[in-house]
Formats: structure tokens, sequence, C-alpha cells
């Protein structure tokens, strides 16, 4: 058993105050790799702070699996103190870092368990296993999932598939399964967001959603996960960026006491590390200066701010509002305490021998096989059959044609169709019109889902016209789409019933060679036959 940590007692109160905050950084190694300069201090800056601030640590995004584990080398010895590292990987550590095991989204499993509950819960408590263990093998500590928000309106734009669903039960069942399962190595777990994000029509990142619902709903939906996961021992909790006029009509339940303080810890007996959801989103940004918002984070009941403007600028505030006597001493050291219960868990035990080479090993990636396989749907009248002699074409649409990490020239979605015959046509939403007048057999593979920033979830109106010509041509012979499944509701709906079509939640590589193989009822030794291209990973 090691200890790592001096007593935080030992600190003045700036240093206190550092260890509150968690600032974004970039996973890549060198500056002219930052992709995000607006929200990542180059290394300078960051060592800078590191070193000055006493921060309580970092949060990261980009990078290759391999690569990060450098990268967290390197900036733990930036730190007098050992750091909080922290990381969105609610799809698994493959869903932000190339290489490690990358989940179908949550929802897949909640699509499961509306036939097989017991199956999904094997399947979360698996994925919470492996994204620990992938994350620590990494140097990551912190994982900031998973999310428990009930997603009971198809049209929230941000939450959407990354929820278990929309049945409160089934969240909260598979929300403590993976608990349970990230709980076999020591990595914080965290349960988002409070107190739920599920039933809005704006995104927090932009804007301050709204939720008008009364108490008694709000008690008996949207906190009942929350709940759960708490029972289970989460170790941290989430806030987020929205107006719940049943509870506070003048702040954001980030900056409620009400919210965080009456309600969580007093109410649901939360005594874990509150988190903010990150500071600089329009949600709370647009509420006021950035040291009044960390000034009310901290008054709410907040632990740890995530992603503060300016890290100075927060520390300053925060001091200048304790000497005033808007805030006291004692409310810093409250915090601390729980801080410092949470490094212990991450730094005060013994050494679990992980490395580089756990990561997306054979086992795992037969369980996110295995995920897609039982959470595909597809249509009664399968296989799409192949007209070898007729020209045709593979149209698939993105949301953005250069935010598409999921797909390259070598991916399934492009391969497999190319070996039947088709010809790849690549367009977004917003240049989908330009292919109308392709009279071709056409196979329509989508790529959409609901995420950060994106504004909306679905189709806009001029996709749903570009669609409803192609309908009308009769060039559409079969379609797959991967993502959200309020977009295949929009599509049964409205096209011909005879149409072939697959669904699949994920829209990795995986996932792709699933759908293709399904709706052309091709075999893995079929495929290998075509083509001795595509490695098992893929098929």
């Amino acid at each position: 058993m090691t200890n790592l940590l001096p007593h935080w007692t030992q600190f003045t109160l700036k240093e206190k105050i550092g260890q509150m905050l968690v600032v974004r950084a970039s996973g890549y190694l060198f500056d002219h790799q930052i992709r995000y300069p607006v929200w990542e201090a180059s290394n300078p800056q960051l060592s800078h702070w590191l070193e000055t601030l006493n921060l309580g640590g970092v949060i990261l995004l980009g990078g290759s699996a391999a690569e990060l584990l450098l990268r967290t080398q390197q900036l733990q010895k930036c730190s007098k103190i050992p750091l909080f590292i922290a990381a969105d990987i609610e799809e698994g550590v493959g869903q932000r870092f190339s290489g490690a095991t990358w989940f179908p989204p949550p929802m897949a499993l909640g699509e499961i368990a509306k036939y097989d509950l017991p199956l999904a819960r094997k399947y979360a408590e698996k994925m919470g296993e492996v994204t620990a263990k992938e994350a620590l093998a990494m140097g990551i500590n912190w994982i900031l999932s998973p999310i428990v928000d009930v997603n009971n309106n198809p049209d929230n734009p941000v939450i959407n598939i990354r929820s278990f669903g929309d049945n409160v039960n089934v969240v909260s069942e598979l929300a403590k399964a993976f608990i349970k399962g990230a709980k076999n190595y020591p990595a914080l777990t965290t349960a988002k967001h409070f107190p739920g994000h599920g039933d809005t029509i704006s995104d927090s990142h932009l804007d301050l959603p709204v939720i008008n619902h009364n108490n008694e709903r709000l008690e008996q939906l949207e906190l009942v996960p929350f709940q759960a996961a708490i029972d289970a021992n989460v170790d941290t909790v989430m806030t987020a960026h929205l107006l719940i006029n049943a509870w506070d009509k003048d702040n954001p339940a980030t900056l409620s006491k009400t919210i965080l303080t009456n309600k969580l810890r007093q109410k649901l007996g939360f005594n874990g590390l509150i988190v903010t959801d990150a500071l600089i989103m329009g949600g709370v940004a647009n509420y006021a200066n950035s040291d009044e918002i960390a000034v009310k984070a901290v008054e709410a009941g907040a632990d740890i701010l995530l992603m503060p403007d300016d890290p100075e600028i927060a520390i300053n505030a925060i001091y200048k509002a304790v000497e005033t006597g808007r805030l006291t001493t004692e409310r810093i050291d409250q915090s601390l305490q729980r801080i410092w219960q949470a490094k212990q868990k991450l730094f005060n035990h013994q050494n679990y021998n992980l490395s580089i080479y756990q990561l997306s090993k054979t086992t795992d990636r037969e369980t996110v096989k295995n995920i897609i396989k039982n959470s595909l749907k597809s249509s009664k009248n399968l296989p799409l059959k192949v007209k070898i002699e007729t020209s045709k074409r593979n149209l698939i649409v993105v949301d953005d044609i250069l935010n598409a990490d999921f797909l390259d020239r070598q991916m399934p979605a492009f391969t497999i169709p190319n070996l039947l015959g088709y010809q790849l046509q690549l367009v977004d939403q917003n240049t989908l019109g330009n292919v109308l007048e392709d009279d071709q057999e056409t196979l329509l593979q989508i790529f959409l889902r609901g995420n950060p920033f994106r504004g909306s979830a679905g189709l806009n109106e001029t996709s749903k016209n570009y669609y409803h010509k192609l309908f009308k041509k009769s060039t559409i012979k079969g379609l797959i789409i991967y993502g959200s499944p309020y977009i295949l509701d929009w599509f049964i709906t409205e096209m011909s019933l005879n149409i072939p079509w697959v669904f699949s939640y994920g829209q990795m590589a995986e996932s792709q060679g699933i759908a293709c193989q399904k709706l052309f009822n091709l075999s893995a030794a079929q495929l290998r036959e075509m083509s001795r291209n595509l490695g098992d990973v893929f098929i």
C-alpha cells in the first residue's frame, strides 16, 4: 500500500481552491495537434497552471490510446499532487481514443433490455468493467459515465442514444450494472446529468433548457435513476445546466443550492463528489460572467468546477468570496475532504499492473459484436437482392463530412457494397440535394445521431424533402441507418414498406460490417472469399 497524498489541511486557501478545478486539455502530446484551441491550453500554459495553481485535475479529448498513456504520465509529472484525469467515455475508451474498445451507444443495451433484461444487465456490467480497466491502463482515473438521464423526448438533441432509454426502471438497472462492473477497478464513476436532461428539446451546450414538470413528476421519473446510482455507490454526480422551474425559477441547476444541496445532498443522501458540467457551455456561460459562475457553483454545493473559462479567474473569485464572507473556509474544506476521499481511492491502493496491452482484447471485442447483433433491428423482407448487371450506387449520408471519424475508405460501409458492385457517393445533409439527378439503384446508408453541439437530433426539413423526392423516383432499394432509432421511425412511416432495411445503434466498423452482412445475407466466409482485405474486426 502506498501513500502519495499529503494531507489537504497543509494547503493554503488558494491551493485548496485549486484542487476544486478540473481543466480541459488535449490528449495529443504536441501543441500543433491541438484541435480545440479555444478550450485546450498550450503545453506551456497547462504546465504553468499545474505547477502554480495546484489544480485538481484535467479532462482529456483526442489522441490514440497508446499516445494517451504518454500524455497522462506527462501531465502527472507536472503536478505536485496526483491529478484526477477524466474523460467522457460513455461508450468505452475507444469512443474517444482510437485503438481501445468502442461499445455501441447505451441505448443499444436498452433495446436488448426490452426482451432480455438480465442479458442487458450482463452487457452493461461488462461494459463498465472493460471501460474502467482500459481507462486505468491509459492513465485515466475518472470515467464521466454512466448517463442516467431518461430519454423520454425523441427530439432531445443532446442526450438521445447516449441514454439507456426511455424506461426509468431499465435506465436504473443498467446504470447500476455499469457501476458494479466498473468497481472491479479503482476508477471513479459518474452519474449524469443531475437532475435529469432526458426531456429537453434544446442542447445545454448551446442554450439553457427549461423543464416545467411538477415536483411529483420529477421525483417519480427523473430522480429515480440517480437514486439508484447513489444506492450503487456511484462516486460522483455531474450537474445539468437546466432551469427546473418547480424547484428554482432563477438559477440553472448547476448554480442552485436548492437543487444541489437540498435535493441531491439532503433528500437523495449523496455524500460523494458533485461535479459541474463544463462551465464553458452556453447553458450556464450565458447566465453570468465567469467569476460569478464559479462562486455560485460553490455556493450551490459543487465540489469540482469542470472546465472553467479561466482557472486563475475562478480561483481568485472564490478566494475573494471567502475573504468577503460570501463563502466560508468551512465550505471549501467540505469539498476538499470529499476530493481527498476520492483521490485516496485512486492513488492509495495496490498496483493493478494494468498495461496498454489490456486494450481491445478479443473477448472484449466479442462482447461489442454481441451487443451490436442483439440490438440490431431489420425488416422482414431481407435480404436485399443484388442485380449484378445493373448500375448501382452506395449513397452514404452523414451529418457532417468534416466530422465523421467513424468512416474511412477501408470501412465495411464502403468496402462490402463495393464488392457487390455499388459505387460510392458520400454527402452530408447539406449537400444531399446534389444527388437527385441520379437514377441509379441506390443503397442508402445514413449515419445520424444526437450529439453535443449539433442543436438537433434528427433529420432537418431540407433533407426530409430530398428523401421524399428519392422515394418518388423509386431509386432507393435498400436502407441502413446507424445511430438514432428516431430516424428509423420517420423512414418507416414515410417510405414504401417493401424496401429492405437494417438499423444499428452503433456507427463503428463492427456495426457497419454486421449491418451490411444482415442486409445482403452474407456470411463471414462469403466475405472472405470475396475479398481478403476485410479482417475479422469488421465481420
